[in-house]
């Protein structure tokens, strides 16, 4: 009886405080323009997902672009960068998740434009949208799409 306690009590110590996460997300560095308010609300919508956000106002969008891969035909207002993944406009916090999850060989994932109902784009519809996958060649495909309402 005193085996199966003690063995019980080890057990308990492996589990994790109840909301209390498993491995930690790793940070984001968001590059954006300094008035932009959809950028701060994707911000937003990231750190309320458990992500750490970096976010730095910059002059000129396109250099950091280029500097992470991010093909232009699939520019929008703002780039990330996390775990060496690009993230171009509002790409859904589910969806860096399952990026990170997964790992696929890509550059990344965009949302390319700016739709209503992406995160930070929120208003009074949602449109449909398609979080793209990228690769350094400029290629992409659709990695999940969106219906709207």
């Amino acid at each position: 009886m005193k085996r199966r306690t003690i063995l019980k009590g080890a057990m308990l110590a492996l589990v994790p405080p109840a909301g209390m996460a498993y491995a930690a997300l790793p940070p984001i560095e968001v590059y954006k323009t300094a008035n932009c308010g959809c950028c701060q609300s994707w911000v937003a919508h990231l750190r309320s997902n458990g992500f750490t956000v970096k976010a730095q106002d910059v002059a000129n969008l396109s250099d950091y672009r280029a500097k992470f891969g991010v093909p232009q035909a699939l520019a929008s207002c703002h780039t990330g960068v996390v775990n060496g993944y690009a993230l171009e406009g509002h790409v859904p916090a589910s969806e860096i998740k399952r990026m990170l999850a997964e790992r696929p060989e890509a550059k990344g994932l965009a949302v390319p434009s700016m739709p209503l109902g992406a995160p930070g784009m929120e208003g009074p519809r949602s449109d449909p949208f398609d979080v793209l996958i990228f690769q350094a060649d400029g290629s992409h495909s659709v990695y999940r799409h969106y219906n709207g309402t």
